[in-house]
């Protein structure tokens, strides 16, 4: 427990609590009063009631959506799984800034459906739900699928042989088995959508707005510290409040499970019923996943002369604006030398604190569970500040350093990694590890031997989504990353901001390069997990 509570003490309790403190705290005093004076005014309550009910609904449609793709993934062998498997977690890995640019290059004015039938879904709830369902697709296909990959099958197949029909079985059987990965799921959906910044920026115009969108209104636009701090203390208590529902249900639900080789639970399609949703699964990727990227690809090689490679040659050359210290083309490797930083320290501080988590001792414990998810749910543009407030003077004078970039973006990616691990080493049978302790075993040696090759594949798949949150992280970077080594998604949120054709265009071009950089790093990951986890169980 020592190092992740000194991590998450340090970078993210003592900078969220200092913004706070310069909002709330004048002349040497706290103004409580404040909290009545902004929760009373209507705009402000009809931004909570949009985020709250935004949230719910893109959750509940991302579930819908995404568990038979889970399915999919999990019991079906078919050819090119790997690379498919690679293709949903792009759109995840991608800046907000960007998901919300290419949607609006599909559903906004000129986009590709307004071109060919004249409809335009900008400015509505709709393409706000939609664009979090494309973000958010993977994070459900990878969390419940991971998990379901390795649910020894005859568990089901009993249950079927005792009379029990096919729904039954599934239901009595596998869901209870899932429970905690779907809610684990289900709650890095919420606490996304929630937060939902860019997406809502861009989609929604200013007909909708989110408590995370008006947080950065206040503060950036009319610098109103005290407002920005009553909704982040607002944010926070919601986040805590859904957290701790989120805990009390996961613990009743934990049981040991019975996990073998994903090799051994996948299989091709059989029967027309199989066949056919799986042909559903893969219409919905390319309708919610493949065009989007696939209309992004299209405006990076669309110049107003024709197709060519006019907006990647200019990535090479020096900024003639000076906003950029070093040629666009830089910002790849500076992103990909953070991620990798940032991976590190995600798997360290999130491995130690799931091994603590799993051995349940006491309410502390438990309640460290909960407040592991709050970066998750509380404004990347309140830590980014915080950052630059708190971590200025000795001993912790980090600013003029490369590493703040990585410690933000691990604050984002250890939760990732705990709710991933978490699951599978709740699931590990206490038997083997006292087994192993009978035969003269130490804790070190029974952790190798026992927990080790059963979580391996889970700590390769948040190593993986540890990997993609850190590259496309953008809401505490854009603060905090130095002019003379931008991150990718900071490029290109710079570059959107911009007008002319010349800086769209290489925004364009630099996303379609984050998207490949992405999708190769996860083929290399997938290639990886599959070559070390077969023949493990």
């Amino acid at each position: 427990m020592a190092l992740p509570v000194a991590f998450f003490a340090l970078f993210f309790a003592w900078p969220v609590v200092s913004i706070v403190e310069r909002g709330l705290r004048v002349d040497g005093l706290w103004r409580f009063g404040r909290f009545g004076e902004t929760l009373s005014r209507p705009e402000i309550l009809d931004v909570l009631w949009f985020t709250l009910w935004q949230a719910l609904a893109s959750t509940g449609l991302t579930l819908l959506i995404a568990l038979p793709g889970a399915y999919v993934f999990a019991r079906f062998e078919f050819r090119g799984k790997v690379l498919l498997r690679a293709v949903v977690t792009v759109p995840f890995v991608m800046p907000t800034v960007m998901v919300g640019t290419a949607f609006l290059a599909l559903v906004g004015r000129g986009g590709l459906l307004d071109e060919l039938w004249g409809v335009r879904l900008d400015t509505t709830v709709w393409a706000i739900l939609i664009a979090h369902v494309f973000f958010n697709y993977a994070v459900v296909v990878r969390t419940v699928g991971g998990l379901w990959a390795q649910l020894d099958p005859r568990q089901e197949e009993a249950a079927r042989v005792l009379g029990a029909s096919r729904w039954r079985a599934w239901r009595t059987v596998t869901l209870p088995a899932l429970a905690p990965s779907v809610a684990a799921a289900a709650l890095m959906v919420f606490l996304f959508t929630a937060s939902s910044f860019a997406v809502v920026e861009i989609l929604g115009g200013s007909t909708y707005s989110t408590l995370e969108t008006e947080i950065y209104r206040q503060t950036v636009v009319r610098f109103d510290l005290t407002t920005a701090a009553v909704l982040t203390m607002l944010q926070f208590a919601a986040v805590g409040a859904v957290l701790a529902v989120h805990a009390r249900a996961v613990r009743r639900r934990e049981t040991a499970l019975r996990m073998v080789a994903p090799e051994q639970t996948s299989r091709r399609p059989r029967g027309v019923g199989q066949w056919a949703l799986f042909a559903g699964v893969l219409l919905s990727i390319v309708l919610l996943v493949v065009l989007p990227l696939g209309v992004l690809v299209e405006r990076s090689f669309a110049t107003s002369h024709g197709y060519g490679l006019d907006y990647y040659r200019a990535l090479q050359t020096p900024d003639p604006s000076g906003t950029f210290l070093v040629p666009l083309l830089d910002t790849i490797g500076n992103s990909l030398r953070y991620a990798v930083v940032a991976t590190l320290i995600a798997l360290v501080v999130g491995g130690l604190a799931a091994a603590a988590l799993t051995r349940r001792a006491g309410r502390l414990v438990r309640g460290f569970d909960a407040l592991l998810m709050l970066p998750l749910g509380v404004s990347a543009v309140t830590v980014g500040f915080g950052f630059l407030i708190t971590l200025d003077e000795p001993p912790l004078d980090l600013r003029a350093s490369w590493i703040l970039v990585p410690l933000a973006q691990a604050l984002v990616g250890v939760p990732f990694v705990v709710r991933i691990m978490l699951p599978v080493l709740r699931a590990v049978d206490e038997r083997l590890r006292e087994a192993a302790a009978v035969l003269g075993a130490s804790p070190w040696r029974a952790w190798r031997e026992v927990d080790l090759p059963l979580v391996r594949r889970a700590l390769l798949i948040a190593a993986g989504f540890a990997f993609a949150v850190s590259l496309g992280e953008f809401g505490a970077t854009v603060f905090i990353a130095r002019p003379d080594s931008p991150t990718l998604p900071v490029a290109v949120a710079r570059l959107l901001g911009r007008p002319g054709e010349l800086n769209y265009g290489q925004a364009m071009a630099l996303s379609t390069i984050l998207m490949v950089v992405c999708a190769v790093s996860l083929l290399l990951l997938e290639r990886l997990r599959t070559e070390r986890t077969s023949g493990e169980f």
